[in-house]
């Protein structure tokens, strides 16, 4: 088995331990005498296995008793949606706008009310967060929402906006357990999990509480409202079942590392090795204000789309793979989650010293 080192955005690496653990269960879970994959979401089998993955995140993250956990379906675009149906009672939000993601979010939060940009880093082209200390927050906005970690732009919002006492919701996809986190600073905190969690087909949204009500807009169908999957422990509809038993399994494994202080440990270093090289570099630079840049996703260029072009071409052979930028930023991007190794980096780092070296 040769296996490469995988830099993708999502879906992404996972665990060597775990997916070795679900081959062995494949054919058959526990005593259950079938996979994960065939048994019915009602059973006690299953139910277990929901009920210990919710319990070991809110072990992992520190979760509150007034927060529930919810095992979605429909990833960040429903999100964008799902988001204002259930919180923009004053049909009034405002928006961080510091990437491809929280534009997204709030193009479509535009259907059902005012999504006011209160600050927005687009104006050079999303490399760095904007000050959020003293924002111009609007008097009647429901909430206030930032994507946390831009993967397509590479940066990260470190501290936290000052939103003068209206809920914070945070999109937090691609750091999702890759550091500690105070959820009780959130109203809403919400990942896919197909970067650092799982294979995708999962959403998880923590949610307080208070913002789990039947008072939503009033176009609202059931599947749409936190409240139906509260109500119902995540078992409305069909989950997705075996995805969820990976998502848990990926908890076990952060567990016996120490949890996310230890992960975040790890990731530092990780980023550091990469980061180091790129300021030191004569012919590849990082894209991103060094106060704000993201641990997980390290954009970096040449200045030279055929240059770009053919690094990327020589780093797939090189079984260093996925490393091309998104699409809409060009150049490359190694996405360092929980699951790359240490020695992935350095391999990559290796490969790119031996490039220069040659060009």
């Amino acid at each position: 088995m040769s296996r490469v080192y995988n830099f993708s955005a999502g879906p992404a690496v996972l665990p060597e331990e775990v997916l070795r653990t679900a081959q062995a269960e494949m054919l058959e879970y526990g005593n259950s005498g079938m996979s994960v994959m065939e048994m019915s979401h009602r059973s006690k089998d299953f139910e277990e296995i929901l009920f210990t993955a919710e319990k070991d995140l809110r072990t992992l993250m520190g979760i509150p008793e007034n927060y529930r956990v919810l095992f979605l379906q429909g990833g960040g675009c429903t999100q964008f949606a799902m988001i204002p149906m259930n919180l923009m009672r004053h049909k009034s939000a405002d928006y961080i706008v510091t990437g491809q993601w929280s534009k997204k979010a709030a193009q479509e939060a535009k259907i059902f009310g005012k999504a006011n940009v209160i600050a927005t880093s687009e104006d050079r082209n999303y490399s760095y967060i904007p000050d959020l200390s003293d924002l111009n927050v609007t008097p009647d906005a429901d909430y206030v929402y930032i994507c946390q970690n831009e993967t397509v732009h590479g940066t990260t919002i470190r501290t936290l906006p000052n939103t003068k006492g209206k809920t914070l919701v945070a999109d937090v996809s691609s750091m999702f357990l890759s550091e500690p986190v105070d959820v009780s600073k959130y109203g809403i905190i919400w990942g896919g999990v197909q970067k650092n969690v799982g294979p995708a087909g999962v959403t998880i949204v923590i949610i307080r509480d208070d913002l789990i009500t039947d008072d939503v807009l009033p176009f609202t169908p059931t599947m749409m409202k936190y409240k139906t999957h509260a109500d119902s422990k995540s078992l409305y509809n069909t989950p997705p079942c075996y995805n969820i038993y990976i998502c848990g399994l990926v908890f076990k494994w952060l567990l016996k590392l120490g949890g996310t202080e230890a992960m975040h440990k790890i990731n530092m270093a990780k980023a550091q090795l990469l980061y180091d090289y790129l300021d030191g570099s004569k012919i590849f630079h990082g894209t991103v204000e060094k106060k704000d840049r993201s641990l997980m996703n390290v954009p970096f260029v040449t200045g030279s789309k055929e240059l770009d072009a053919e690094f990327v071409a020589e780093a797939e052979k090189a079984g260093l793979r996925n490393i091309k930028g998104h699409r809409s930023v060009g150049g490359m991007r190694a996405s360092l989650y929980n699951a790359m190794p240490i020695e992935g980096v350095k391999a990559l780092v290796d490969f790119m010293a031996d490039f220069e070296g040659r060009h």
